[in-house]
């Protein structure tokens, strides 16, 4: 199985000048473990992961004045749609991260995590009643 097929197309982009309530806010309505995070003027494009803004705010930081660029990782390691999810989940554990932004065309297409990668390769669930 490849990226393209485990990945969620629902690519949350913000800003880096976006607070850490507000990015915790837009992840939180869209269901999603991280942001992409395009700063033109830092170099292009980094992310900014719920671990991100929980070790913010564990470290007593104030999410209503913490700016994302300040907690984005830019040193990202980006996955191609063809790779396979054996791939992904190498560079994962590898970088020791939950997240890939998948790029196509340099453009950010999707965002695959391990949850997704576990959902393709873990085998359905059955309902109790059918064991």
């Amino acid at each position: 199985m490849l990226v393209r097929d485990a990945m969620s197309t629902v690519v949350l982009t913000i800003g880096p000048a976006h607070t850490l309530r507000q990015a915790a806010a837009l992840m939180s309505a869209r269901r999603v473990g991280a942001a992409v995070v395009h700063d033109p003027d830092a170099g292009g494009i980094g992310i900014l992961t719920e671990r991100d803004i929980l070790n913010s705010v564990g470290l007593g930081q104030n999410p209503d004045r913490e700016h994302a660029h300040a907690h984005t990782t830019t040193d990202v390691v980006f996955a191609a749609p063809s790779w396979t999810l054996e791939e992904a989940a190498r560079a994962m554990a590898h970088g020791g991260f939950r997240h890939l932004i998948v790029l196509e065309d340099g453009e950010p297409t999707g965002v695959v995590s391990v949850r997704d990668i576990i959902r393709c390769w873990a085998p359905t669930r059955q309902p109790a009643s059918a064991l």
